[in-house]
């Protein structure tokens, strides 16, 4: 009775991560026959994971939580995107294509947030793919999430460039009241034409500066990440200033940068989109970022970051409302750790 039950009503189980690599190492993504198209044309593979807290080093928190993997906003310069290759997808169109949704991450976070040993420690959300990319208004997992957090009483810090973040001001709030909440907006320039090249999938950076100011109103701890500046695009004196200027007059608390970061398929992938849209800058990169350095050279970095913060004192920008926590000037050297896991 129990077999033909069984065949009348079959437990189809989302596959995991490996799964997904080994069927897309076969077959191609084509394989993924279970993935669903939607209205922006991006597929949607749900998965399960077996873990949903993934632990990091050379950090300010040891803690990450991606509920999904692949990212339709598709910033040419993103530095997950070499990361799509560990599921044997590509770095180019199909980190913005096909998205994995990882569907029993809830339930997975709230039995690790349960555990005697977990010590409430930071968790940081967003630093593979974003959070509030347009399919969590589907899903809601960065919202379930969120719940779990606030009721195992766990620090929070956030990092977004969809407006869709205001949603959850109430979370924030909550969050902060019970351990500490902080949420980064990603505007790395209010330069239209370098956003509309440079990042093809987001909403335009008064829409994210809108949020910046809604969530501050609402009296969440909310700032701005001016990341990455690109070289030759957006690094430049009157580009910083007008976006530093735009992020005070817009209520942030704080507002950090950083110069663009190159490693692996995310390098391939640029220097790629560099020669179509920009050829006029391909031989000065070749020369910043020298025999395959991930690293703009330390001179060039050194006096973008001087720019920086003569700019922050201008406007008042100058540090975090929690000065000791300021957001660092420069990436740790292992930040692509915080990107990767098979969970």
């Amino acid at each position: 009775m129990a077999d033909k039950c069984a065949s009348l009503f079959p437990l189809t189980l989302h596959p995991t991560t490996r799964d997904v690599a080994r069927l897309v190492k076969d077959g191609g993504a084509d394989a993924l026959t279970e993935a669903q198209r939607r209205a922006d044309d991006a597929r949607y593979q749900e998965v399960r994971c077996r873990s949903a807290l993934n632990p990091v080093e050379g950090m300010p928190f040891r803690w990450t939580l991606n509920p999904y993997r692949g990212c339709t906003h598709a910033c040419h310069y993103c530095f997950a995107r070499r990361y799509h290759q560990q599921f044997e997808l590509g770095a180019g169109d199909e980190f913005a294509t096909v998205i994995l949704v990882k569907t029993n991450l809830p339930e997975v976070l709230r039995r690790e947030l349960a555990r005697p040993a977990w010590m409430r420690e930071q968790v940081a959300l967003g630093t593979a793919t974003d959070p509030y990319q347009p399919i969590e208004g589907h899903y809601k997992l960065t919202r379930q999430s969120l719940e779990a957090l606030c009721a195992a009483r766990t620090p929070v810090g956030l990092v977004t460039k969809g407006p869709m973040v205001v949603r959850d001001a109430d979370l924030f709030k909550a969050v902060a009241a019970v351990a500490s909440c902080t949420i980064y907006v990603s505007v790395p320039s209010v330069n239209e034409d370098a956003w509309r090249r440079l990042e093809p999938g987001t909403a335009s950076p008064w829409q994210r500066l809108k949020a910046v100011r809604a969530l501050a109103d609402a009296g969440v701890h909310v700032g701005v990440l001016m990341a990455p500046l690109v070289p030759g695009i957006t690094a430049d004196r009157n580009s910083i200033e007008s976006t530093i200027r735009a992020v005070a007059d817009h209520g942030a608390h704080f507002v950090g940068a950083n110069v663009l970061y190159l490693q692996g398929g995310t390098r391939t992938h640029f220097l790629e989109f560099l020669g179509r849209e920009y050829p006029e800058l391909t031989g000065a990169y070749d020369e910043l970022y020298a025999a395959g350095s991930k690293y703009a050279s330390r001179g060039y970095a050194s006096e973008v970051q001087g720019m920086v913060r003569a700019l922050r004192a201008r406007y008042g920008m100058t540090s975090s409302e929690r000065p000791s926590r300021e957001v660092p000037d420069s990436p740790p050297p292992r930040c692509e750790q915080a990107a990767f896991d098979w969970g």
